[in-house]
């Protein structure tokens, strides 16, 4: 009896989770398909509107330039996975592995970045890509600017499971002929992928989410994001809250289709890993 009441209130406690979770999206699907008479005016603001009004997804893909930014969204979230990936594992490896004397003080310094205020960079950082005239060039500024911030978060992540990991590895593939480099990708790295696609996650979710950064250093429209792309929809006595609830969708999807995938991901390394193990 105490077994099922206790089964019971998991099955109430996961479901009332799962609802929370996905109450938002619900919302803000319904959200993206009614007009500003039925946001604004309609008592029922959470329920189902009179008329879908899927003209709302039709005006954003095919009618804006939300296409272009959602690509550039792309663009800067895949190459800063692809650099904060190559560099963090790099440099975690380097800290944790090999025997240096400043290991332990740039392992601090990278630490040190995760507590900068992103706004205390604000005014430095525009003068550093100012002065280097990193802000005329499409994309590299501001991907630059992403994987600098991302690192630190990146390196406390992967430095933790690279402890975890046997020396007894390395020290058999050195005996039978691999050297650092050779260790490094053949063995460490395919070891270390689920760390590896757990800071992915924090960096796309961190990369595909920003406005602030953008709005400062990003000055070309055409270069610009998903994010800032959905304020085009507001202007200063008109705002068009179905095309910006049809933006946000457009928004949400990618990133909760990514989350997925590196979920999937994280689970297929550990299992793999406990077999190898």
């Amino acid at each position: 009896m105490n077994k099922k009441l206790g089964t019971a209130l998991i099955v109430i406690g996961l479901s009332l989770f799962a609802f929370v979770q996905l109450f938002p999206l619900y919302w803000l699907f319904m959200f993206s398909v009614k007009t500003n008479t039925d946001i604004l005016l309609s008592r029922n603001i959470l329920g189902w509107p009179d008329v879908f009004h899927f003209e709302n997804y039709v005006t954003v893909l095919l009618r804006s330039s939300i296409p272009r930014y959602l690509l550039n969204s792309v663009i800067y979230s895949g190459a800063t996975v692809f650099i904060v990936g190559l560099l963090s594992t790099m440099a975690s490896y380097a800290i944790t592995r090999l025997k240096w004397k400043l290991s332990g003080v740039v392992y601090m310094v990278f630490v040190i970045g995760i507590m900068i205020p992103l706004q205390a960079a604000l005014l430095p950082l525009y003068q550093v890509l100012e002065a280097t005239n990193m802000r005329s060039v499409p994309y590299v500024g501001l991907i630059v600017v992403y994987s600098a911030f991302a690192i630190p978060m990146s390196i406390l992540i992967l430095t933790s499971f690279f402890r975890a990991i046997p020396k007894e590895l390395e020290e058999a593939a050195f005996i039978d002929g691999c050297g650092i480099i050779g260790a490094f990708w053949r063995i460490m790295v395919p070891l270390i992928m689920p760390a590896l696609a757990t800071a992915s996650i924090f960096t796309v979710m961190n990369t595909w989410n920003d406005l602030l950064l953008v709005q400062t250093y990003v000055d070309v429209n055409a270069y610009k994001t998903i994010t800032v792309g959905v304020l085009d929809f507001t202007g200063l006595h008109n705002v068009k809250l179905g095309l910006i609830g049809a933006g946000l969708v457009t928004a949400t999807i990618p990133v909760i289709g990514i989350y997925i995938f590196f979920s999937e991901k994280i689970q297929q390394s550990l299992l793999q890993g406990a077999i190898k193990g």
